[in-house]
């Protein structure tokens, strides 16, 4: 069975890409910052609980080393946890976004890195963005186009650059980021846009059941590679 890490878990993309990877036959820990959520989506999920807040060294350390202890490898890492970074355009805001939505992946990859290796057919996948794409940002044809989301796309860029740059540099482990599609969420609930976290999980979850000659420094969607 598949060991599975997800960040950000306990709710709508990270939690039901969880759901559809337990139904798969995968052991899967749900990451989360806040403990009491976590637990209870675990629960409801039949998952493992970690607290995992990425922007916090200790705390991704913590979370490793309890899925090494306990399993001795992961398999599966989804780099899921993100924020919009809306509001104020300056430096806390910018701070804030770019730690939780870049510096957080390289926070928990770096700490993976060790357990991955140890797995015979590991995978990362890092859910990014289109809002992180120039070729989507200045096409008016794309929703992305009107997105006023500065901070987000800025480390979405960010975050798909990262997974390219981690695949070069990890040729034994696969790294693939994903635009899931525009999705309803806690995040987007001010945009009143998107489709069910469900569908979006789909293409989450394809990118994290590739087979071991699977594609590896990829940036998809549920068509296929997207070009940024």
């Amino acid at each position: 069975m598949p060991i599975t890490l997800i960040t950000g878990a306990n709710k709508g993309i990270g939690y039901e890409t969880a759901r559809q990877l337990l139904a798969l036959g995968h052991v899967v820990y749900v990451g989360a910052r806040d403990v009491e959520r976590g637990e209870k989506a675990a629960a409801a999920l039949g998952a493992r609980f970690v607290q995992l807040d990425v922007t916090d060294d200790a705390s991704v350390s913590s979370a490793l080393a309890t899925i090494g202890s306990a399993e001795g490898r992961l398999d599966v890492l989804v780099n899921n946890a993100g924020i919009l970074g809306h509001g104020a355009t300056d430096g806390p805001t910018a701070l804030r976004a770019f730690d939780t939505n870049a510096v957080g992946i390289v926070r928990v990859t770096e700490a993976a890195l060790p357990l991955l290796r140890k797995s015979s057919n590991s995978t990362v996948v890092t859910v990014s963005s289109s809002a992180g794409s120039f070729w989507a940002v200045t096409n008016p044809d794309r929703p992305e186009f009107n997105l006023p989301l500065a901070l987000y796309s800025a480390s979405k860029a960010a975050a798909t650059m990262l997974t390219v740059q981690y695949a070069k540099s990890q040729p034994g482990i696969k790294f693939n980021a994903v635009e899931p599609g525009t999705t309803a969420t806690d995040l987007t609930a001010a945009f009143g846009i998107g489709r069910t976290p469900e569908a979006s999980a789909r293409v989450v979850v394809r990118l994290a059941t590739l087979d071991a000659d699977g594609p590896t420094g990829t940036f998809q969607d549920e068509h296929g590679e997207v070009p940024w």
